[in-house]
């Protein structure tokens, strides 16, 4: 069996991602780079081979004919230019959540795989993390009857670190961040409940890191990450010189088969982890932690009339690597979905949905909490993602 080959654009991020692709000799092999960034560059030379291709111009990699996939791991205002060129020069395409940044964008990326006959698989990997994966399995087993309700709270400790210093930080380039940062557990919700959103309401503001010192273009390269002595949230510096996305958000959902969900997000909290609770018609589900160190999903299917310890409790492994080991499981799924097709845990089609979610409740924000339908997809496009 040949080896894939393999092309990224985008080569200085997600490394987890794409060298989880990468097996030599085992099915699929990384042999061109794009990135504007020299250190991109140099990141896939260490990690794939000096020997690769490599270029400034995504282009010029596309115009490869060696090529038999591409992973656009890029920011997300480029995934739809960049995953429809991919696919037009005849290349599966692996793209990065969220799949766009707009509605028409991502159904103009779905109707070129369609059109083109090419395979497109989006980066959900919260689908491939051991504790959602668990909460699927108790509620496909039925342990908590049919889903009625879906309650989602994501603390992110690090917003301020990670989403106002640099592109996260603009509408122009995210939409907002109850798109960028919510598409995941949208589509989790979306997954869980067995539906996609029909209706939303939602309502959000810019509460702290308007207030936080902002940085000039003096400042130098924004670097990208956790730090702890940044606390608390107004003593931030070096922002982006223009935040005009939310920092905090929240959005009432109705599914299309009567689910009920609710999704909040905040930016500044001291901790950070998601918390869901699912219930259904013979119990609920919670989870405490998620894919870090510790992680359990507690279960209550007995009557009580005040908190009580829960009915069967779910401790979920310690696992190694990115997001829980769940960033490696993605890749080498992509590659057997190139290879062979089939079904896949994450769905193109789903990461569609979850976005036009998020954009019509940031809309929906933006315009006093007015309720909003979610748009439904090309049904001949959702027909061809059925094909495979």
């Amino acid at each position: 069996m040949d080896d894939l080959r393999l092309g990224i654009i985008g080569s200085g991020s997600r490394l987890s991602i794409t060298a989880g692709a990468h097996q030599p000799g085992k099915g699929a092999r990384v042999v061109a780079a794009a990135d504007i960034n020299p250190a991109g560059l140099a990141v896939a030379q260490k990690h794939f081979g000096s020997d690769i291709f490599t270029t400034s111009d995504y282009r010029a990699l596309l115009a490869r004919k060696d090529l038999d996939a591409v992973f656009v791991v890029t920011p997300d205002y480029l995934h739809e230019e960049q995953s429809i060129a991919a696919m037009e020069a005849g290349n599966a395409v692996y793209c990065e959540k969220p799949l766009a940044i707009t509605v028409a964008g991502c159904d103009r990326m779905l109707a070129t795989a369609q059109r083109t006959k090419q395979k497109l698989f989006v980066g959900h990997n919260m689908r491939y993390m051991d504790f959602t994966r668990a909460m699927k399995d108790i509620i496909d087993r039925g342990d908590i009857g049919e889903v009625k309700a879906v309650w989602v709270r994501h603390f992110i400790s690090y917003g301020g670190d990670a989403y106002f210093k640099d592109w996260h930080s603009e509408q122009k380039y995210s939409t907002g961040l109850l798109l960028q940062k919510g598409a995941h557990d949208i589509d989790i919700i979306h997954w869980l409940a067995g539906s996609y959103t029909k209706r939303v309401s939602a309502f959000g503001s810019l509460s702290v890191y308007d207030q936080a010192a902002k940085r000039t273009a003096a400042d130098g390269p924004y670097v990208r990450g956790f730090f702890a002595e940044n606390w608390p949230p107004l003593s931030q510096t070096g922002m982006s010189p223009v935040v005009n996305v939310e920092d905090q958000s929240n959005v009432n959902m109705m599914l299309a088969n009567g689910v009920l969900a609710t999704y909040m997000q905040c930016h500044f909290t001291p901790d950070a982890y998601r918390n869901y609770t699912v219930i259904g018609t013979k119990g609920r589900l919670e989870n405490f932690g998620d894919y870090g160190e510790e992680c359990t999903i507690n279960v209550w299917t007995r009557r009580n009339d005040r908190y009580c310890r829960p009915d069967a409790v779910y401790h979920m492994p310690k696992n190694q690597g990115d997001h829980g080991g769940a960033d490696t499981r993605i890749a080498r799924e992509f590659v057997s979905f190139v290879r062979s097709g089939g079904a896949t845990v994450a769905s193109a089609v789903a990461a569609r949905y979850s976005v036009a979610t998020g954009c019509q409740a940031t809309a929906s924000l933006r315009n006093g909490g007015a309720p909003l339908d979610v748009p439904d997809a090309d049904p001949s496009v959702e027909a061809y993602f059925k094909t495979f």
